[in-house]
């Protein structure tokens, strides 16, 4: 089985945990980052618009464009490293959402962290791109908490009964 391990700042250690506790040894587990492209563009033509006319600083573009593969590679060493077994590393651009799930065609398990207010349970502790993943992934999805699941008094009551 391949298991599709994505990766997020803040959220990895958890959705690397969850990998090294749920996948067996025989089984395929998949390190995924995916950058947004977008945000070397915009500064560029923030850089462009407003900034090139003076000519004398550099375009921030490329500057942004290498940081942004240097911490996804360290993003992923420390994944690799955290999860102590062989493993296959996947990095993607585009839009993050979609890659994720295209990146789950065909894989056995996804396994994703909420992303959204943690601080309670309930459907608002999923962000936009982890909402979409949950629910348009080609296979099952394991749905973890970064920190642990907040208590059942978090819950919101139910609704009023009708008469």
């Amino acid at each position: 089985m391949r298991v599709i391990v994505w990766l997020v700042e803040g959220t990895w250690p958890a959705c690397v945990d969850a990998a090294r506790d749920s996948a067996r040894e025989a089984d395929e587990v998949v390190l995924l980052h995916v950058t947004e492209p977008g945000v070397a563009g915009l500064a560029h033509g923030a850089f462009a618009g407003l900034l090139g006319r003076a000519g004398s600083e550099p375009d921030p573009e490329q500057r942004l464009t290498d940081l942004g593969g240097t911490s996804a590679a360290d993003l992923l060493d420390a994944a690799e490293t955290r999860l102590g077994r062989p493993c296959t590393r996947m990095e993607r651009a585009g839009r993050v959402e979609r890659e994720v799930v295209a990146a789950a065609e065909g894989a056995g398990l996804l396994i994703v962290a909420r992303d959204g207010d943690r601080s309670r349970l309930g459907p608002h502790s999923l962000g936009k791109a982890v909402r979409f993943a949950v629910d348009h992934a080609p296979c099952p999805v394991l749905l973890v908490w970064p920190e642990g699941a907040p208590d059942l008094e978090t819950m919101p009551p139910p609704p009023p009964r009708r008469p």
